[in-house]
C-alpha cells in the first residue's frame, strides 16, 4: 500500500493500514526544494515522519488490547513493514521509487486536488491494476475521474475485466466524510445519519431511566462511557477500558448496563431525492424572501378591508361587487368623486374607505423599501438579528466548515458563521444561503458577542488551527458555562487534555472533540482495501463504520443466520440490501425503497446472493475484510520485523 502526502489524513491513513489491517505501507511524503540533502538530515525527517505515524498506531494498540476492545485477536503487533520516501513532487520517478509497479493500491491525499488527480494519471500509466483511491474535494470532478481512469485501465490492458476490479478508481472526500458526525455534534438530540447511494441509516443516543438498562429488544450500536456524565471520568476513547464506551455490545452486556446511555439503530429507509425547496430555490415566488413576514401580514390585512368594504358596498347600495370593488378602490386612492348627496350608508363607506387609504400608505412604502433593500443585500452578507437566539455558532468557513453549513441549513437549524478571511472559500455559499456572518478573528474582543453567542445553542470550532479553536470555547464558555461546545482537534494527546478539563470545568455543559482525519481514514482505509464504507458515525471519541459487503465466498458471513454472524465488539449484520447486481434494483428507485430489509430475523441465513450492510469497528472491519493483522497475508508475514525504511526520491 501506497499513501502519498504529508497531512493530517496522510499520517492517520498510513497508521491505520500499518497498525489495523497489518499491510506493508509505503509514505510517499513531499520534501521542499531547499531542504537538506546530508543523510543525516534524510534520515532525521524520515524518522520524525515514522514516529508521528506510529504513535498513534501503537498507542492505540495497545490501549484496546489493554481494554478488551476491538484490538488483534491475538494481542500481536502488527505484521507489515512502514517505509518512507521522499520526493519533490509525485512524478514518474517518485512512484517507481516506492513501488508502485508492484503495490496493490495507491492513496493520494494531498489537499491540492490538481497535484491527486496529475499523480492519479501517471499512477494509471503505470500500472492499470492499480487500486486508486483519490481525495478531491470537488465532487462533480470526481464523478467523472473516477470514469476517465476506470476507461484508462480497459485501454492500457484490453483484456482487463473492469467488472473483476474491485474498486478499481474511488475518489472520496474527509470533509464530506465527517461533516455529517460533526453537524450531528452540535446539536442535541439530532439523528445519527448515515447516507450512501439510497440506503439512510438512523440512529439515536438514548438515555434509559435512572437504575434501569437499556431496551435489549432494539439494536444497539454501541454503549457510551459509564462515567459520561462524571467530569473526573474516562475521556470515551480506546484507553478508557471497561468505562469507555463498548462498540457493537451483545445482548447480555446491554441488559448488564444500567444506566448507560446507547446509541441504538432507529431506522434504515430509502434516501429520499434532494429537491430544493422554496427557501433555496424552486418554482415558487420570492415572496417570502423579498418581505418580512411583518410587512406580509400587514399587506393581507389592508387586502382583507378593502374586500371587507367592497362586500358592505354590494350590501348596502345593490351595486354589482365587480363594480362595488371599483369604487372602493377609487375611495381607498383617493381618486375617487365625494359621495355628496347619495345615501348615509355610502358616504360612511368612503370615510372609511378614506382611512383605510391613510393606512396603506406607509405599507406600500415599507414593502418598497424592503424590496430594494433585499435586492441590495443580495450580494451583501447578513448581520445576525438582534432576537436571534438558539442557534448554532460556526467559526471557520474552509473546506470542513463549508461542507458543515450545507448540511446544517439542510436541517433547517439556524447558523450564524465567523470568519476572519472575507475572501474564504465558505463565504459565498454563506452569502447564498443568507446566512448571517461576522467578518472578524475570533481571538477579539467582541466578534463572538456579535454572534449572539450569549443566546447560542452551541458553538462549532472548526478552524484549522487547534488554538483559535480551544481560545475561542474558552471564551465562549466565558460568557455561557453550559453552551454545548464541539471543537475540532487534530493532537489526540492534547485533544484527550481538553476534554477532560473543560468537562471538568463545566459539568453540566456538553463537550465534543472531532478530528476530520481521523473520521475519515476508516473510510479511505477501506477503500483501499477494496471496500466501500458507506459512513461513520462518532462515539463520544472512537468511530463506527458502515460498510457494504458482498456474502458470497465470505466465510464468515455465507450460509451463516444473522445471530451467528454477530461478533460482538466487532461486527454486525444491520440490514440486507437487495440492491445488489443479483437483484437488479438500482438505487434511488421505489423498487429499492421496497427492496431494503429492517429488522432482520435473527435466524434468517445469509445466502451468497446477499449484499449485506455491517456495522463495524475499525479492527473488525479488517478482520471481516481477512486481511488484518491477526489473520496476516502472504506479504504482510514476509516482513514481520515492523521496520521502518527511509528513502528520498
Amino acid at each position: 500500500m501506497i499513501v502519498c502526502g504529508d497531512d493530517a489524513l496522510a499520517h492517520r491513513l498510513a497508521g491505520e493500514l500499518h497498525g489495523v489491517y497489518g499491510e506493508r505501507v509505503t509514505l510517499l511524503v513531499p520534501v521542499r526544494p531547499d531542504a537538506p540533502s546530508t543523510p543525516i538530515a534524510r534520515t532525521g525527517r524520515a524518522l520524525a515522519l515514522f514516529g508521528r505515524v506510529t504513535a498513534a498506531v501503537t498507542r492505540t494498540t495497545t490501549a484496546t488490547v489493554a481494554a478488551g476492545g476491538d484490538g488483534d485477536r491475538d494481542g500481536g503487533e502488527p505484521t507489515g513493514t512502514l517505509r518512507v520516501v521522499e520526493a519533490a513532487e509525485p512524478d514518474d520517478r517518485a512512484l517507481v521509487d516506492a513501488g508502485v509497479e508492484r503495490a496493490a493500491a495507491l492513496a493520494l491525499v494531498h489537499e491540492d486536488d490538481e497535484t491527486n488527480i496529475r499523480a492519479a494519471l501517471t499512477a494509471r500509466r503505470l500500472n492499470p491494476r492499480l487500486r486508486l483511491v483519490i481525495r478531491l474535494y470537488n465532487r462533480k470532478l470526481g464523478q467523472h475521474l473516477e470514469t476517465l481512469l476506470d476507461q484508462a485501465a480497459a485501454v492500457a490492458e484490453p483484456g482487463l475485466d473492469p467488472e473483476k476490479l474491485d474498486a478499481a478508481t474511488t475518489v472520496l472526500s474527509d470533509v464530506d466524510t465527517a461533516a455529517p458526525g460533526l453537524a450531528a455534534a452540535a446539536v442535541a438530540g439530532t439523528t445519527k445519519v448515515v447516507q450512501a447511494g439510497g440506503l439512510l441509516l438512523q440512529a439515536l443516543e438514548r438515555t434509559p431511566p435512572a437504575g434501569e438498562a437499556p431496551d435489549p429488544g432494539r439494536c444497539t450500536l454501541a454503549l457510551l462511557s459509564a462515567t459520561a456524565r462524571d467530569p473526573a471520568g474516562c475521556e470515551g476513547s480506546e484507553r478508557s477500558g471497561d468505562e469507555g464506551p463498548r462498540l457493537l455490545p451483545d445482548d447480555r452486556t446491554v441488559a448488564a448496563a444500567t444506566g448507560r446511555a446507547a446509541i441504538t439503530l432507529e431506522a434504515v429507509t430509502p434516501a429520499a431525492p434532494s429537491s430544493p425547496s422554496g427557501r433555496f430555490g424552486g418554482s415558487g415566488l420570492p415572496v417570502a424572501s423579498l418581505f418580512s413576514r411583518r410587512l406580509r401580514w400587514s399587506l393581507g390585512g389592508a387586502a382583507g378591508a378593502v374586500l371587507a368594504l367592497a362586500l358592505a358596498s354590494t350590501f348596502t347600495t345593490g351595486d354589482h361587487p365587480l363594480h362595488a370593488a371599483y369604487l372602493t378602490l377609487l375611495d381607498v386612492f383617493a381618486i375617487g368623486d365625494p359621495a355628496v348627496g347619495e345615501p348615509t350608508g355610502r358616504q360612511v363607506l368612503q370615510i372609511l374607505a378614506g382611512f383605510v387609504g391613510l393606512l396603506l400608505l406607509p405599507v406600500i412604502v415599507a414593502a418598497l423599501l424592503e424590496g430594494l433593500g433585499t435586492f441590495r443585500t443580495a450580494t451583501t452578507l447578513r448581520r445576525p438579528p438582534r432576537g436571534l437566539s438558539g442557534h448554532v455558532v460556526l467559526l471557520g468557513l474552509g473546506k470542513v466548515g463549508t461542507r458543515v453549513l450545507a448540511r446544517l441549513r439542510r436541517m433547517d437549524i439556524p447558523v450564524v458563521c465567523v470568519e476572519s478571511d472575507p475572501e474564504a472559500r465558505g463565504i459565498a455559499v454563506a452569502r447564498r444561503l443568507r446566512v448571517p456572518t461576522v467578518i472578524g478573528d475570533v481571538t477579539e474582543e467582541g466578534v463572538l458577542e456579535a454572534a449572539r453567542i450569549h443566546r447560542a445553542h452551541a458553538l462549532l470550532a472548526l478552524t484549522s488551527v487547534d488554538i483559535t479553536n480551544l481560545e475561542a470555547a474558552l471564551s465562549a464558555r466565558s460568557v455561557s458555562p453550559e453552551l454545548r461546545v464541539v471543537l475540532r482537534l487534530y493532537d489526540d494527546d492534547f485533544a484527550t487534555a481538553v476534554y477532560r478539563t473543560l468537562r471538568t470545568a463545566h459539568p453540566e455543559a456538553r463537550t465534543r472533540s472531532r478530528s476530520v482525519s481521523h473520521l475519515a481514514a476508516p473510510a479511505f482505509a477501506g477503500a483501499m482495501m477494496g471496500r466501500q464504507i458507506l459512513g461513520a458515525v462518532p462515539v463520544e471519541r472512537r468511530v463506527l463504520l458502515f460498510a457494504a459487503v458482498d456474502v458470497a465466498d465470505h466465510p464468515l458471513l455465507e450460509h451463516r443466520t444473522v445471530a451467528e454472524a454477530f461478533t460482538p465488539g466487532a461486527w454486525r449484520v444491520v440490514a440486507l440490501d437487495r440492491t445488489a447486481p443479483a437483484y437488479g434494483v438500482p438505487y434511488g428507485t421505489r423498487a429499492a425503497a421496497r427492496g431494503q430489509d429492517w429488522r432482520l430475523a435473527p435466524d434468517r441465513v445469509l445466502g451468497p446472493a446477499d449484499r449485506v450492510i455491517v456495522a463495524a469497528t475499525r479492527r473488525g472491519l479488517a478482520e471481516l475484510l481477512g486481511r488484518g493483522a491477526a489473520t496476516g497475508r502472504g506479504t504482510a508475514a514476509a516482513a514481520p520485523d515492523n521496520s521502518v525504511q527511509a528513502e528520498r526520491g
